[in-house]
């Protein structure tokens, strides 16, 4: 099978800067790709003046990297990939004062072996749209989300929580962290379609709309109408995804556009 992807980030209507970033890698060389197939992942940002930003590039190219360096069951290296992003964004914090507190949700999906791997942390999100049916693969990991499974908030009440921005858990936020690693991967099947966003689209962009889009057009026309989507209910915040299809068929490669602007990041590249 093949997996088609496409993605998209846009800093909104709002916000001065895009604190998100994106990544969807598949190898050139066809034994790494054999071997260790594609990834994919949104991360969001947070921080202010910019730290945000750094936080996010941080996490990209630190997970791409150690997923490609290592070989081993994909959750070991999914969780070892998130620990190394969670301590270069640590390190690069005590070593930049003015970066002292940002860190990044980050949601991954790893295809290999015609199966889907989710990692993830934070309230970014994964979905599969299998036969028309959305189903959200990724658990926000939030207050409210954790307040709506206690009893405490319902799903009415959680939309106008003054506590509705928390998030439980971020890369760069604790030494140590328990992000989701899925211990089984998915299977796929042609037809799949494969959706992450950050909740600058899930919190702008009913999921009936999400499942809609991305059923109905290739991923790169979906991701624009998405974003286009997003723009026009008012896009407070930025929005970032990416729509991935599974097809029998090899499609075309697509690449997404730029994610954040360059940095200097203390990691050695590939």
């Amino acid at each position: 099978m093949e997996i088609v992807g496409a993605m998209r980030t846009d800093v909104g209507l709002v916000r001065e800067r895009n604190e998100d970033a994106v990544a969807w890698i598949r190898p050139q060389d066809e034994n790494v790709a054999n071997s260790q197939g594609s990834l994919a992942l949104v991360a969001d940002g947070m921080g202010g003046h910019a730290a945000g930003e750094v936080a996010s590039a941080l996490a990209a190219d630190t997970i791409r990297r150690v997923y490609y360096d290592l070989n081993g069951p994909v959750p070991k290296v999914l969780a070892m990939a998130f620990s190394a992003a969670n301590r270069a964004i640590l390190d690069y914090a005590e070593e930049h004062p003015d970066c002292k507190g940002m860190g990044t949700t980050c949601t991954v999906l790893a295809f290999r072996d015609d199966q889907a791997w989710l990692a993830h942390i934070g309230d970014s999100r994964a979905y599969l749209l299998r036969d028309g049916a959305l189903t959200k693969l990724s658990k926000d990991q939030t207050l409210v989300a954790k307040l709506i499974s206690e009893g405490a908030l319902t799903e009415e009440e959680a939309q106008h929580s003054p506590v509705q921005n928390v998030i439980l858990q971020a890369l760069g936020a604790a030494p140590k962290l328990q992000p989701f690693i899925n211990p089984k991967g998915l299977p796929l099947k042609p037809g799949d379609i494969l959706i992450l966003c950050s909740d600058g689209v899930s919190n702008m962009v009913p999921e009936a709309t999400i499942a809609d889009l991305a059923g109905r057009l290739p991923p790169q026309e979906a991701c624009d109408a998405l974003i286009e989507a997003v723009l026009a209910a008012g896009a407070y915040d930025n929005a970032s995804l990416g729509v991935f299809s599974v097809t029998t068929e090899a499609g075309q490669r697509t690449t997404p556009e730029a994610t954040t602007r360059r940095i200097k990041l203390p990691i050695a590249d590939r």
